[in-house]
């Protein structure tokens, strides 16, 4: 069974910034579609950015775009998901998630991710 693990989130002043990383350990994620999906409290889960498998295209949700880098490190087995500019509205739990193929991945379609993992919080508040 595959786990991701996110690391990285925290408390943030609005304008700040915070990495967030995403690892699989024992697992190796060359081959796989990465995405960055968030929850906040009383919304649905919505799709931020997602990183192909070969790592030359990128996504983004309108909301992030030009504020949000994602990249991956495939040497460290690592997606990274640069945040900066944070808004208050950027508040939420954050989750990596991990398909075999683009489809779903570029489209933001959570349900067909395969792998998960539990998330980490991310507050921006002053």
């Amino acid at each position: 069974q595959v786990q991701l693990v996110e690391s990285g989130g925290g408390l943030v002043q609005p304008g700040g910034s915070l990495r967030l990383s995403c690892v699989a350990p024992g697992f190796t994620l060359d081959y796989y579609a990465i995405g960055w999906f968030r929850q906040a409290p009383g919304k649905e889960r919505e799709g931020v950015s997602c990183i192909s498998s070969s790592g030359g295209s990128t996504y983004y949700a309108d909301s992030v775009k030009g504020r949000f880098t994602i990249s991956r490190d495939n040497a460290k087995n690592t997606v990274y998901l640069q945040m900066t500019s944070l808004k208050p509205e950027d508040t939420a739990v954050y989750s990596c998630a991990a398909d075999q193929g683009d489809y779903y991945c570029s489209r933001f379609s959570y349900y067909g991710m395969n792998y998960w993992g539990k998330g980490t919080l991310v507050t921006v508040s002053s």
